[in-house]
């Protein structure tokens, strides 16, 4: 359905993406912010699905500044030997101008709320906390907590988390609570990665399509 294209940040770089319209007048823009395996085939249908249920969606190739062209399908652990050596080389300054090329994209659409998956989930926070154009946010089990938790949001933004994220412990998802009243905070019986149907062992149905319905009606309500 969608199409493999490139974005021109504000600094000149050129970097992949894949892009997905609807038929007929988009109701809005999404912005799909990957895991760490890249524009692979499930943030691919991400975007697509996106564009099913009316969006103009845009997913940036966010480590293109680090390896150009990475994806992978491999989720098994030795990929995240790979990964890690390619976060320490992860700038988060340049990271901001490769997900504001993508609104900018997306915005042919109308207004434009960002979404993303694990990495993508604690950039969505970012994003939403910048602002960069976006009028709302809607993240996915976004690790590292204590990396965004003072960064305030500047646009209307929910979370979703797993309540057997081994990687994300409860306490901090209390503390993201707490410390932010006014967001949606959704947990799910579920572990991490709950919306990768490419990984059965992560899946989780029930999960995913509850949340993935509150995106829906959260991007909706802030978006039309």
């Amino acid at each position: 359905m969608g199409e493999r294209t490139t974005l021109v940040a504000s600094d000149g770089f050129t970097l992949n993406a894949y892009r997905a319209a609807p038929e007929g007048k988009p109701r809005g823009g999404v912005v799909v912010i990957q895991e760490v395996w890249g524009l692979n085939n499930w943030v691919r249908s991400v975007v697509d699905r996106f564009a099913e249920h009316g969006f103009l969606a845009v997913a940036p190739a966010m480590f293109d500044r680090v390896e150009f062209g990475y994806e992978s399908e491999n989720y098994q652990p030795e990929q995240f030997v790979v990964i890690g050596e390619m976060m320490k080389k992860f700038d988060q300054s340049t990271a901001l101008l490769d997900m504001a090329a993508a609104v900018d994209a997306a915005s042919a659409g109308g207004k434009v709320g960002i979404t993303g998956y694990c990495f993508g989930g604690a950039m969505s926070w970012r994003a939403a906390h910048h602002g960069l154009g976006l009028s709302a946010a809607s993240g996915y089990y976004g690790g590292g907590v204590p990396n965004y938790i003072d960064m305030a949001p500047t646009i209307p933004l929910e979370m979703h988390f797993g309540d057997r994220d081994t990687g994300i412990p409860l306490d901090q998802i209390e503390a993201l609570k707490a410390r932010y009243p006014d967001v949606p905070i959704h947990l799910y019986a579920a572990g991490h990665g709950f919306c990768n149907s490419d990984r059965p062992g992560n899946f989780d149905h029930e999960a995913c399509t509850k949340a993935s319905a509150r995106t829906l009606d959260f991007f909706r309500k802030h978006l039309g």
